[in-house]
This record gives C-alpha cells, structure tokens and sequence, in this order.
C-alpha cells in the first residue's frame, strides 16, 4: 500500500505544474506607463504576471523565496512593444531562408547578405528577398541589377520583391519559373527591357501582379515554417517586441497557419500571436466567414495565440478600391453587419484619404443597425489621413491602425500633396487629442521595416529615409505618447489594454531592457536601439550583453 501511495503522490507531483521562478528586476529606469506615467526602480515577477512596482528597497523587504534577482545597472524598461499590424506569420514561413534586406546601408551590404545565404544554400535551390527595402536606403540611391543578383548567387534562381511595384529576377530565376515574354507572367504584367530590347531582370505589374509572381516560389515544408518562425519571432524580441496583432494578408492560406499553431500546441512561442482572418474567396466572402468563425469564433485560443476577428481583407471588392460600387459597399456592409451581430473584431485595410469617405459612409450606415463600439473596429493605413476624417472615425467609435509606410515615401510621391498636408502627414497629435485610438505598427515585412524603433523614430521626428521633412512639430507626439501608441495603444485593439503594455499590479509579465534610454538618447540614434533582455509572460525569451547568461540553454 505504501508503495502504490508513494506512485500516486510521484505522479499528482508530475503532473502538477511548476511555478516559474519568481524574478526581481532591480536598479532599473522602469517606465510603467501607467495612469500616473510613474517611473520605477524595480520589479517582481510571479507566475508570468507583475506582482508589484516600487522602489529596491519596497519590494527587498518582501522578496518571496527564492527570486532570482536581475541588476537592471539603471538601464530603462519599458512595457514589452506590441505591433498591432504586421505580416508576421507569413515572414516567418520562409525567414530563415531567404535574404533580409531590412536595415542594409548599401548595396554592397545587401548583395553581401546575399552570397552569405546563397553559399548555405543547395545549387538550383530559390534565393529570395521577399521585401522591406527601398532604394533610399542604399548609399548609391538605385536599384540593384540583374548582373549584381546573379554574381552574388551565380548557381541559384534569384527573385528579389520590391513592395509590390517590381521584382527583380535573375536568368535562372526566368527559366525556373518558365517566363520569356509578358505572355509568362500574371495579369498585368510586363518584362522590362533596355532600349536594345533586352531583359534587364526587372518585371513590373500591379500589386496582383506581384502577389501571383511570388506564388509561384516554392512552398516551404512545415519544418522549414517551423524553423523560419521560431527565428523570427527570436528577431522581434530582439527589438522588444512581445506581441503582435497578424491580418493574413497576400500569399497566405489557412493551411499555412500550421507553423505557428503547431508551435503554439508545444508551448513554443516566444511572443503573443492575435490573429485576423482575410476573406479566402472572392465573392463567398460571407460564407467562408460564417465558416471559419464557427470553428474559430473570437476569442478563441489563450494568452500566446488568439483570434481577434476579420480582416484586413474583409471582401474583396474593397480591397484597394478607390471607387467601390454601390453592390461592394452592400457587400461590405452585409460582412460587417454579420461581423457586428456575431461580436466579431473587424479591421480594413484602406490606402488614402481621398475616398475614404465611401468607408465611412458604410460604416455609418452599418452603426445605425447595430452597435459595434464595444468591437473596436479599426481602419488601417490611411497614411495620409486628414483632420475631418479622424474626426469622423472618432464619431463612429473606429480605431486607426497607423504604421511608419511614409518613412519610405519617395521625393516625387509627396510632391503629390500640397506642402500643408505634407506637414500633417499623418495628424498623430490631432488623433491622440481627438481621443482617437491608435495603434503602432509597421506592415512589415514586404513593404517596410520590421523594427519598431524605426518606427518610432519617424514618429517622433517626422523624416522619410531620405532626410525629408513631413510632419512638423504640432503633430509630433511626445516620446511618452509614441511609447504609449506601440503598447497600450496597439493592445487597445484585441481588448488586453488593462494587462498588456502597461507594467503594474496584476498585468502580463511581458517587457524589454533597452540597449538605450529612450526618453533622453539622441533621436538620431533611436532606430539603433534594441532589447538587451526581453521576458514574455515571465519568461526570458530574448539575452544579450550583459544579461546574456541568463537566457535558458
């Protein structure tokens, strides 16, 4: 009897889960942002969540057994940054395959990357730069050649996405995907030739074109997924970054979504994944929802991976339509009132501000039906958003989504607008004294950088890669504000901004060290910054520097 009494208690102690060791982080610069925007010495951490904030001396007085204690050495701490639109689950698919170009000064620096990747690479296997880059950002201000792709990567097919205006491709990338004349390429498409007639490498299209160009690439396996998220989502802790808000998005299925709940199944995520759904099929945009929402309502999954709702697609005929007819906006309509009447989140993916007013109008028309304030819907982009019509979204209780796409715009891109809306492009003092909700972000990684302090600096002082001038100092947020839009502000979307991005009593356990402070550092110097510890739920996901000891073998 004593033995089967010692197996039963040996096996309720096995499966009786461990508590995590508590932590005590000391002689920091903690920024809580909270109510009272208080600044800490130190913090204790208890089974994932915030136990307490204060001084070094407050909560030394009461460590429970057994904290682990972590000297901060007056580094600043700040509550872990939440992207709130970003393709992260479609970047992590092939991450640790392809080339990044994000962060590349020249193109000597880019074409570098890539013959590092090409050398660990399997002959006549695709090397592929999927986006996030602009010419801008390289010293000789152009774009890359064809002959520069191909003696980086002479044994390989290349296919280098700029946005989605353009990709590059190498001979071998012509002949692997079976392309020599437009007839080859998707709709719209044309191969761009020199004055001789010859192939330069350059095909250029519309965004479809492009999106059905780049489906052409190979598929990665579910291990190489696997493998390419782990990676990336290591690459946004090591820029603070503890959650993000996914809107599917373009080359990306249901089936592909694999990775990262297999990854979430064996308590792998090292951040926390809110997910949207785009609508799968043009013209049973309604139908596919009623589908998908019943097997994954909102809500549905825990604190690392959740559903938030519908979008950034939420039906097609919206989708980048400046000029939507009357039988798209009833279709939309028809989505949102059903998105509404199943308390489902909602996001739309809108470009400018010139014909916003057809979504506003139908969102008026949709909030005369049914009360969706308590959803909180939001319209993404708009990067050139006006006054009135974040004036109007605040009216019809609507958040914005804002990302840093303007950081990139070109010279001849602005020259569009008048100097007065470039100066208010986008109004982000205007939205915040408005009581608009936003959102910080980067929609990256085929269209912009990854990097949140990129982002964060072209908040806070308004300049495009290039050096020019946008917003001026009546719409440049404080640097408490910008901090204050990238986590409580993006955890305002998915219904978490009482124990996400704020550090106090009772919230996730989810925060960076920074490698500088950033509410004195030089703004120049802000897009350098990264985390050199990142704790997600209680756990240390991220170490460096000084603190990399302490990130679990």
């Amino acid at each position: 009897m004593k033995r089967v009494l010692l197996i039963l208690c040996l096996a309720w102690i096995a499966a009786t889960p461990t508590r995590a060791q508590p932590l005590f982080l000391t002689h920091g610069k903690i920024l809580t942002l909270d109510a009272d925007s208080r600044i800490a010495e130190a913090l204790l951490i208890e089974d994932g969540l915030i136990a307490r904030v204060g001084s070094d001396a407050e909560l030394r007085a009461t460590l429970p057994t057994g904290a682990r204690e972590i000297d901060l050495g007056g580094r600043t701490l700040i509550p872990g940054l939440i992207d709130s639109h970003i393709h992260a689950i479609r970047a992590g698919l092939t991450f640790s395959k392809e080339v990044n170009w994000i962060g590349a000064t020249s193109l000597r620096e880019a074409l570098a990357r890539m013959r590092d990747v090409a050398a660990r690479t399997p002959e006549d296997a695709w090397v592929v730069v999927p986006g996030g880059w602009n010419a801008q950002q390289f010293e000789e201000k152009r774009l890359p050649t064809q002959a520069e792709i191909e003696a980086a990567a002479p044994r390989h097919p290349v296919y280098v996405q700029m946005s989605y205006v353009g990709a590059l491709l190498s001979t071998r990338g012509f002949a692997a995907l079976g392309v020599s004349r437009d007839e080859d390429l998707p709709a719209n498409g044309r191969i761009e030739r020199d004055r001789d007639g010859r192939m330069t490498g350059w095909v250029q299209g519309d965004l479809q074109t492009i999106v059905a160009l780049y489906d052409r690439l190979p598929k990665p396996t579910l291990e190489d997924a696997m493998d390419g998220t782990r990676a990336f989502f290591r690459e946004l802790n090591r820029l603070g970054v503890t959650g993000v808000s996914d809107p599917q998005g373009h080359n990306l299925t249901l089936d592909q979504y694999a990775a990262v709940k297999k990854l979430a199944r064996d308590g792998a995520l090292t951040l926390r994944v809110r997910l949207s759904h785009c609508a799968p099929r043009l013209g049973f945009e309604l139908e596919d929802y009623e589908r998908m929402t019943r097997d994954l309502p909102m809500g549905a999954g825990d604190d690392w991976l959740r559903t938030n709702g519908i979008g950034e697609c939420v039906t097609w005929g919206m989708y980048n339509n400046d000029t939507p007819s009357d039988a798209q906006l009833a279709q939309f309509e028809a989505v949102a009132l059903f998105a509404a009447r199943h308390e489902l989140g909602l996001t739309i993916h809108w470009n400018n501000n010139a014909s916003v007013h057809y979504l506003l109008d139908a969102f008026e028309r949709v909030g005369k039906q049914v009360d969706y304030a308590p959803l909180r819907w939001s319209i993404a982009h708009v990067h050139d958003a006006s006054p009135e019509a974040l004036t109007r979204m605040r009216a019809l209780n609507l958040g914005w989504l804002m990302q840093d796409r303007l950081y990139f715009a070109a010279p001849a891109f602005l020259a569009a607008y008048a100097q007065s809306r470039i100066e208010r492009m986008p109004p982000l003092v205007t939205a915040l004294r408005l009581g608009l909700p936003v959102g910080g972000g980067t929609d990256a990684d085929r269209v912009m950088s990854y990097s949140p302090f990129v982002a964060l600096r072209w908040m806070l002082d308004g300049r495009t890669i290039s050096g020019l001038e946008t917003r001026t100092a009546e719409e440049i947020p404080t640097r408490e504000q910008a901090l204050r839009i990238w986590t409580q502000g993006s955890a305002w979307f998915t219904h978490e901004d009482d124990r996400r991005g704020v550090l106090k009593p009772g919230a996730l356990a989810d925060m960076a060290v920074l490698s500088g402070d950033v509410l004195t550092m030089p703004l120049e110097k802000f897009g350098e910054v990264t985390s050199l510890l990142t704790i997600v739920g209680g756990k240390i996901v991220f170490a460096d520097g000084p603190f990399l000891e302490l990130l679990p073998r």
